[in-house]
């Protein structure tokens, strides 16, 4: 067989059975895998095993694969409309304003982390950067773009800056894998949250009293699925998926005649036709929550929704190269730092408000990694809790490209 592997049928029954040999051992109640899960996460082997195939094995090519882009744009909306049709909306409500406290410490980490990282680097290690001040802060603004909005004000920030094709293609890396990083440990996370509140002495009682309303809801309606019962399941899943679609396609066109406006104000996410995917099939799950079709949870509505998350989580992992941190140390080395930055500004905030690690968590993934993988984080800690993930995330979108200019001003600022 010629590697790396470019036929996605492949690939899929790769990813898949990588996805049933870590689920398969971690269900082994006794010997070693019973240990070993208690240490290692099994969200986290589902995320970085993928990524061994790509770098160091080289079996696959991750460029060449379609496999991310329909999991992001098919599975993934089907997964926040079966997660979503399950929620208990009170519930939701009673989360408090800490989840939005949270997010927002966030984002002033990401806007006050790059010209920290910028200033720091440059005078840590100043021959580490083959790079021209101008360009590098200008450079650096597509990644907090990215890390504040998502691939739609990532693209903006380019051609508001006028970055370099070659230059942008290195930040893209950078965002990448330091984002994927940060992801990794934040899956590790949630499995060792009840120590992290515990540390943060913060208060947890709205997060696990909407689990167990979401619970004791699943147990009452909880039966034995029919055929007629998974095909109606995925009729309601893919037949919003398809609404999402066609909702996007027609509202994306329609918003191109207010395409300037909106790149005067900032507003560009809205004509990103993927911003709309999740918006409606988010609104959809939502809708469906205050009808009967929230009954679909007790066939099981919301195990779906997992799997399509964990096969997301697989495509996510197998995109992520770690080789291409030793291309380019100087600016992994700025990825890094901000990196970091924004971690000890949600550590401090979370500590001062007494937040749990939950809101840490999805806070800030909402903003590194927007509505891709949001919610995937939000549903290592429950299920349950992945609408809250998306909410955040779309809440990003919104304000993205504004706390990148902000962050770019700064960065201009450090690198002169």
């Amino acid at each position: 067989m010629k590697f790396p592997i470019t036929n996605d049928a492949i690939v899929l029954g790769m990813l898949l059975a990588i996805l049933a040999l870590v689920f398969w051992t971690a269900s082994q109640k006794t010997g070693f895998f019973s240990k070993f899960y208690k240490v290692v996460p099994p969200i986290l082997l589902c995320y970085f095993l993928p990524g061994l195939l790509n770098w160091p094995l080289g079996i696959v090519d991750p460029e060449s694969s379609q496999l991310y882009f329909m999991a992001s744009r098919y599975l993934l909306p089907a997964s926040l409309v079966l997660l979503c049709l399950g929620i208990d909306f009170k519930g939701l409500i009673n989360l408090g304003p800490k989840a939005l406290i949270m997010f927002v410490a966030a984002t002033l980490g990401i806007i006050i982390g790059g010209p920290v990282a910028l200033l720091l680097t440059t005078w840590i290690a100043p021959d580490a950067i083959g790079i021209a001040p101008d360009e590098l802060w200008r450079g650096l603004t597509t990644v907090a773009g990215s890390w504040i909005g998502g691939g739609a004000n990532q693209t903006a920030m380019k051609e508001i800056f006028s970055v370099d094709d070659n230059l942008f293609g290195s930040m893209i890396v950078v965002d990448v894998i330091v984002a994927n990083i940060w992801m990794g440990f934040l899956l590790f996370g949630a499995t060792i949250s009840p120590k992290i509140d515990k540390f943060l002495k913060a208060d947890a009682s709205a997060i696990d009293d909407l689990e167990r309303r979401v619970s004791d809801y699943r147990a009452r309606i909880a039966r034995i699925p029919t055929s007629t019962d998974l095909f109606i399941l995925m009729g309601v899943a893919f037949g919003a998926v398809a609404i999402a679609h066609l909702g996007s396609d027609l509202i994306v066109p329609w918003m191109g005649q207010f395409r300037e406006f909106l790149e005067n104000i900032r507003l560009t996410s809205l004509l990103s036709g993927f911003f709309w995917l999740v918006v409606i099939a988010t609104t959809i799950g939502f809708g469906l929550s205050f009808t009967k079709g929230r009954e679909l949870e007790g066939i099981g509505a919301s195990r779906w929704g997992s799997v399509f998350i964990y096969i997301l989580v697989a495509t996510i992992g197998m995109k992520m190269n770690l080789g291409e941190v030793f291309k380019n140390p100087g600016l992994f080395l700025i990825g890094i730092i901000w990196m970091l930055v924004h971690v000890l500004i949600l550590l401090v905030t979370a500590k001062i408000i007494r937040a749990p690690f939950f809101f840490v968590a999805v806070g800030s993934q909402a903003n590194v990694g927007g509505a891709a993988s949001a919610p995937v984080v939000a549903s290592a800690f429950s299920p349950s809790l992945a609408p809250v993930g998306v909410l955040m995330a779309v809440l990003g979108y919104a304000l993205g490209t504004y706390g990148a200019l902000l962050c770019a001003t700064l960065m201009e600022y450090a690198a002169g």
